[in-house]
């Protein structure tokens, strides 16, 4: 049976796109407490059904789902570009397609504004009225206003006039930006990705018997199940350790393990793979903020998802590549491996040296790229230490030079040298877990 947070959240739910919610309202509409009201909203809105947009309230959204988490609304593009709403306020919950940047003769540049486009133009009042009659918003550059035609015309429309004081190169270099960091998250694969149209969960209650353990062994062939009370919620997980000689006529809850290792929906799966090799468990449980059940996922189902994300082209280039893209990999005289690169622009701090970040992620790369040679799976660094560190100016050639120290089933120990002009200017030591495929 549904809790009363539950209901509230379904009701949020059934509501249309657009409209606006109160804490009073809700309360009122469903017969709880304000303070109810308000814990469901706040839930709604992690749950990104629901947004707070300033000067306009709370507004029930479209939910985003990966396919579309590039897109932004409007709501989000006046927050990037400083800017401020001119008309249609009501309209900032919206989500644009596209953007049209508009350095072209009016009548040309009506052929490419499309229902749910973004304009981005200068102080043309007329490219303003034309462009809220075929269904697109306006972003205005240059800090200019519009005429109060257009602003009447914008509310009635729903559709936001907005005005920055930035030029049209940087406001089209801040959304691209904004997208192009969106696309990055896109391509992080979660917990939810996996768990995604999974079937029926096979789980043991907790006030059954151990002779229904043995009975869901026989049915499904499995020998971990996660165990729940009448509501749903997550208090242990049973395996054939905890059972092995106990009575059949125990209960459940007095041979299970309390109290479980679980992980959320929105846990990457590069967490959740890090947890299972350090904990040594091959089942978790993924729970919703209530500690409801809502699914489980194997250690089989997360190195099946590490290998497609390794598969899969990417998108956007993280930190990490954009630090690793200068450096090739090279064999020394000795046969050895090494990586040859010089030191960019964006790898300095204020004084021009190479900075620590970057140079941990030269060492972590370089050396995971050695141990891959050995060792076929995928590596979480477990720890990292740096011991000798000398300054490094911007544009200098490094040569980095890893030296497997020990490989193991589960873990890699790596050496890391780091040469300029053949001395010396970095030393370090990392360790690495080995999940293996």
């Amino acid at each position: 049976m549904a809790t009363k947070h539950e209901k509230i959240l379904q009701y949020i739910e059934s509501l249309p796109i657009g409209h606006k919610i109160s804490v009073r309202q809700i309360a009122k509409e469903m017969n709880v407490s304000e303070g109810t009201a308000y814990r469901a909203i706040k839930e709604a809105e992690n749950q990104g059904f629901v947004s707070t947009i300033e000067r306009v309230g709370t507004v029930r959204i479209e939910k985003k789902h990966k396919a579309n988490i590039e897109k932004l609304t409007f709501a989000e593009v006046v927050n990037i570009v400083d800017g401020h709403v001119l008309g249609g306020r009501n309209g900032l919950y919206k989500t644009l397609n596209k953007f049209v940047i508009g350095a072209m003769k009016l009548e040309d540049m009506m052929k490419y504004v499309d229902p749910g486009n973004l304009l981005i133009v200068g102080n043309r009042v007329q490219a303003h009225k034309l462009t809220l009659k075929q269904g697109a918003a306006i972003l205005i550059t240059g800090g200019f206003d519009t005429s109060d035609e257009v602003k009447k015309l914008a509310d009635e429309r729903e559709l936001p006039v907005i005005s920055t004081s930035y030029d049209t190169f940087t406001v089209a270099s801040l959304i691209n930006r904004a997208i192009y960091d969106r696309l990055i998250k896109k391509e992080i694969m979660m917990v939810e990705d996996i768990i995604h149209g999974q079937k029926e969960v096979m789980i043991l209650k907790d006030r059954q018997l151990v002779s229904d353990y043995h009975l869901l062994v026989e049915k499904t062939k499995h020998s971990r199940f996660p165990v729940v009370d009448d509501q749903m919620k997550l208090v242990g997980i049973v395996t054939s350790k905890d059972i092995l000689d106990k009575d059949k006529n125990l209960t459940i809850d007095k041979v299970m393990t309390k109290n479980p290792i679980s992980v959320t929906a929105k846990t990457s799966i590069a967490s959740a793979a890090h947890m299972m090799v350090w904990e040594g468990i091959e089942l978790l449980p993924v729970i919703d903020t209530h500690r409801k059940l809502i699914g489980v996922i194997s250690r089989q189902d997360v190195l099946k998802a590490l290998q497609y994300i390794q598969k899969k082209p990417q998108i956007g280039e993280t930190i990490d590549d954009i630090i690793m893209k200068p450096f090739e990999e090279q064999k020394a005289e000795d046969g050895s491996i090494i990586f040859k690169g010089e030191v960019t622009p964006q790898m300095t701090n204020q004084l021009g040296s190479l900075s620590t970040g970057p140079l941990a992620s030269l060492v972590i790369e370089s050396a995971h790229r050695i141990l891959r040679q050995y060792k076929k799976g995928d590596l979480v660094p477990e720890n990292l230490m740096i011991y000798f560190v000398k300054p490094v100016q911007i544009e200098s050639v490094l040569e980095i030079r890893p030296k497997i120290i020990e490989v193991s089933r589960k873990f890699g120990k790596v050496d890391v040298e780091v040469y300029h002009k053949n001395q010396l200017v970095s030393k370090a030591l990392i360790t690495s877990q080995v999940i293996e495929r």
